[in-house]
């Protein structure tokens, strides 16, 4: 393979990357807690764009803010799956040559 053939590949690899972080950041998702009771929006940034709360745990506070912290934790970890999720096909497909391997240890 020549250093040619190598540098196209780092460029298409690195316009790839843009686009999947450009569609990460801008990416929404939900997560929830208590069977839906608290449900937030969270963007690919991390941040909250929308709350919902169940009325009838509105009266007890311990409650909601436990809920309040699970459904941000399961919104996070929403993001990080899918940015993980998209980030490993991402070298998927070049051809390194031998010994420039992404999983060999040094």
């Amino acid at each position: 393979m020549d250093i040619a053939n190598i540098m196209k590949q780092a460029k298409e690899l690195q316009e790839k990357m843009q686009k999947i972080q450009e569609e990460l950041m801008n990416m929404q998702v939900m997560g929830e807690a208590g069977a839906g009771m608290v449900r937030v929006v969270m963007t690919g940034r991390y941040q909250i764009k929308k709350v919902a709360i169940d009325p009838s745990i509105l009266n007890n506070k311990a409650m909601l803010e436990e809920l309040m912290a699970g459904a941000v934790n399961d919104a996070a970890a929403k993001v990080e799956s899918e940015t993980q999720g998209k980030m490993s096909g991402l070298a998927s497909g070049m051809q390194l040559p031998t010994g420039i391997g992404m999983d060999e240890k040094e």
